[in-house]
C-alpha cells in the first residue's frame, strides 16, 4: 500500500499563491508554483509567495515541480524557488518558456536550465507514481491538468479551468480523456474553486469576440484596452477585431511586449496582418478611429497604468477627452474599491469607461456546472478545494454533496494542513508551519508581521521623535527636548502639543538621570511610554514613538582639553 499525503503550501483559503506538495511513499511531487499580489494591508509588499520551509527540510525527496499553465498564480514563485532549488521542472512549452522569461529577472534564476516540455500525451514514470497530463480550457493555451497515478488511485489537479463547447484550437478541454481517468479510478480531486460561488453560467469566448468587434466598430476615438498580459486569448481577440475594423495596436506596458513576442513566435498568437502592430511613438501620426492601444501594466495588472494615464503622469499615453478605456479583463473581489477608484479618475480625465464584467459573467475559472460536471466525469472518491478562499471552497464542496459525496469525504484544508491515506481512507492528520514570504525590493522573507505592523501603524498615525542631549556624569540635561513628527499632527499649528511633549521628555530624562542605576534601555522605554500616553490622551493616536538620546562626556588630558561626543540612539 501506498503512503500518501498531500499538503497545500499556498492556494488555499486565499486567492493565488497556487502550490501543493503531493507525497507518494518517499517521492514529493511540487504542483505548481505560483505568487500573488498583496492586498492594501501589506504595505509596500511587491509580491508575496508560498513558505519553501517545509521544502527546503525534505529537499532530497523532490522529484520535480509540474506546472499547469503560463499565469503568474502557477509559475511567478518559479524563480525564487531555483535560485534555491535545483529540481527538475516541468510544463508545456508555452508554460516553459513564459517561466523563462520570469527567471530572467532574477540573478541567481536566470542559470537555471533544468526545464522540461512536457504535452497532453506525455507519462513520466518514478518508482512508484506515473505523472501524466489532460487538456484543459483557460483563457492562455497549452493549459494541463495532472494526474498521478498510484497503487491506491488517481491523485487528480486541475490547475485553472473552464468548459466552453464553443473553445478553439489549442484551448479545448480533453473530455475523453477526463472520462478515462475517472474509470481508472480517482482517489482525490484538487479543484479549481475561484469561481464555485457564482450562480450565473460564463459567457462563451465567440460571444465575448463579437462584443469587443462592435465595440471598436462603433466607437469614434481612441479606445485604450486594459488587459492582462498573459491572458493570450483575450490579447488575440483584441488583435482580429481591430483588424476586422480597420484599426492598428499599439503595446505598452512592462510585460506585455516579451509575452505577447513568446506567444507569436510559439504560434500561439497570430497576426491577423503584418502591419497591425505600431510603435507606440507613432500613434500620433494616425486618426483616432484607427488606433487601438493595448496596456498591460507592470506584473500583468493594468490598473495602476491607467491610473497613471488619468492623472497625465504614464510615460507614453495620457487620457484626454473622446477616449474610450475598454477593460477587457475581471479583476478579483479583493480590487473592487481600486476597480472603483481607478474608473472615476479615468471619468474626471474626460475619457469613458466600458468593462466586459458589466455586461457579462466572463472568467477563466469553473462555473458551478462546469464543476459538478467535472465531477461526474472523474466520480472522485475524496474532494480537495484549492484556489480561492474559504467562502469559495465552501461553494465547491456545496456542490459535491448536491452530487452525493458524504462530508466527511471533503477537506476544507488551510496552509500547512496534512491529509494523509491510511487504512484504506484518506484522513486529515497533523500540520506543519506554513506562512508566507514577503518580496519587498530585492529583500526575499526579510520582511514579517512586525515590520508590517509598524508600517501600518506609520500608515495610520505617523511618527513622533524626540531628540534630547544629556551628560551623563553631571547628571544634567545638556540641550532641551527638539520634537518633532511627520504624518501625526501639522507642528506649526500644534505648537503647545510640542511644547507639552518636549517638558515630559525633560522631566522623564531627569528622572532617569537622577536614579543611581542608570539604564538606556529604562529610559528609552519610560520615554515611549509617558509621551504614549499623554498624546493619546491629547488626540486618541498611537504614532510610533522614536526617543533619540545623544550622551557628552567632557574631560581634560594632561596635554590640553578635549571635548569627545558620543551618540547612542535607538530606534
Amino acid at each position: 500500500m501506498s503512503k500518501i499525503k498531500i499538503i497545500p503550501l499556498g492556494g488555499v483559503r486565499e486567492n493565488a499563491k497556487n502550490m501543493y506538495a503531493v507525497e507518494v511513499n518517499e517521492d514529493i511531487f511540487i504542483l505548481d508554483c505560483g505568487l500573488k499580489y498583496p492586498e492594501n494591508e501589506l504595505l509596500g509588499i511587491d509580491i508575496v509567495i508560498p513558505d519553501f520551509e517545509y521544502l527546503r527540510q525534505n529537499v532530497q525527496r523532490i522529484v520535480g515541480v509540474f506546472l499547469t499553465h503560463g499565469h503568474a498564480d502557477a509559475i511567478g514563485a518559479l524563480p525564487y524557488f531555483v535560485s534555491e532549488f535545483n529540481i527538475p521542472v516541468f510544463g508545456s512549452e508555452l508554460t516553459i518558456s513564459l517561466a523563462k522569461i520570469m527567471c530572467e529577472n532574477e540573478d541567481k534564476a536566470r542559470k537555471f536550465d533544468d526545464f522540461h516540455i512536457i504535452n497532453a500525451d506525455t507519462e513520466i514514470d518514478f518508482d512508484n507514481t506515473t505523472v501524466s497530463f489532460f487538456k484543459t480550457t483557460h483563457s492562455i493555451p497549452e493549459s494541463l491538468g495532472i494526474v498521478l497515478k498510484t497503487d491506491e488511485g488517481d491523485i487528480v489537479y486541475t490547475g485553472d479551468f473552464k468548459f466552453d463547447q464553443t473553445a478553439v484550437q489549442g484551448y479545448q478541454t480533453d473530455l475523453g480523456r477526463l472520462a478515462n481517468i475517472g474509470q481508472e479510478g480517482v482517489l482525490a480531486l484538487l479543484s479549481d474553486s475561484a469561481n464555485a460561488e457564482n450562480p450565473k453560467e460564463i459567457v462563451k469566448e465567440h460571444e465575448l469576440y463579437d462584443f469587443i468587434s462592435e465595440t471598436f466598430e462603433y466607437r469614434q476615438g481612441r479606445i485604450i484596452v486594459a488587459c492582462v498580459a498573459s491572458n493570450i486569448l483575450r490579447v488575440q481577440q483584441i488583435f482580429d477585431a481591430a483588424a476586422a475594423n480597420g484599426r492598428k495596436v499599439a503595446l505598452t506596458g512592462h510585460d506585455v511586449e516579451k509575452v505577447i513576442r513568446t506567444a507569436m513566435k510559439r504560434r500561439k498568437i497570430v497576426l491577423p496582418n503584418e502591419d497591425i502592430l505600431v510603435s507606440i511613438d507613432k500613434i500620433n501620426k494616425l486618426p483616432d478611429d484607427q488606433i487601438v492601444i493595448l496596456e498591460t501594466g507592470r506584473s500583468g495588472e493594468p490598473l495602476k497604468s491607467l491610473q497613471k494615464m488619468a492623472v497625465g503622469r504614464h510615460k507614453a499615453i495620457n487620457l484626454r477627452e473622446g477616449d474610450l478605456v475598454f477593460i477587457t479583463t475581471t479583476p478579483s473581489h479583493a480590487v473592487e474599491t481600486v476597480v472603483a477608484r481607478t474608473r472615476d479618475m479615468i471619468y474626471r480625465a474626460g475619457a469613458d469607461v466600458k468593462a466586459i464584467s458589466d455586461e457579462f459573467n466572463s472568467s477563466g475559472h469553473a462555473s458551478r456546472n462546469d464543476l459538478q460536471l467535472l465531477m461526474n466525469l472523474l466520480h472522485p472518491r475524496y474532494l480537495i478545494p484549492v484556489q480561492g478562499e474559504y467562502r469559495l471552497l465552501a461553494a465547491n464542496a456545496e456542490l459535491a454533496q448536491e452530487l452525493g459525496m458524504p462530508k466527511e469525504n471533503i477537506f476544507l484544508l488551510a496552509k500547512g494542513d496534512v491529509v494523509e491515506y491510511e487504512h484504506d481512507k484518506l484522513l486529515l492528520g497533523s500540520s506543519i508551519e506554513v506562512g508566507n514570504t514577503m518580496i519587498d525590493g530585492i529583500g526575499v522573507g526579510d520582511i514579517g508581521n512586525i515590520v508590517l505592523r509598524d508600517r501600518k501603524i506609520l500608515s495610520e498615525d505617523g511618527i513622533f521623535i524626540a531628540v534630547v542631549t544629556i551628560d551623563r556624569r553631571k547628571k544634567k540635561i545638556v540641550d532641551a527636548p527638539k520634537i518633532t513628527s511627520r504624518g501625526f499632527v501639522y507642528v506649526k499649528t500644534s505648537r503647545d502639543l510640542m511644547a507639552e511633549s518636549a517638558e515630559i521628555v525633560t522631566n522623564v530624562v531627569q528622572k532617569n538621570l537622577d536614579n543611581k542605576e542608570f539604564d538606556w534601555s529604562h529610559l528609552k522605554q519610560d520615554v515611549r511610554e509617558q509621551l504614549n500616553h499623554f498624546l493619546y490622551e491629547q488626540t486618541k493616536r498611537h504614532p510610533v514613538i522614536l526617543p533619540v538620546i545623544m550622551e557628552i562626556n567632557q574631560y581634560h588630558s594632561h596635554k590640553k582639553n578635549k571635548s569627545i561626543k558620543k551618540s547612542k540612539e535607538e530606534a
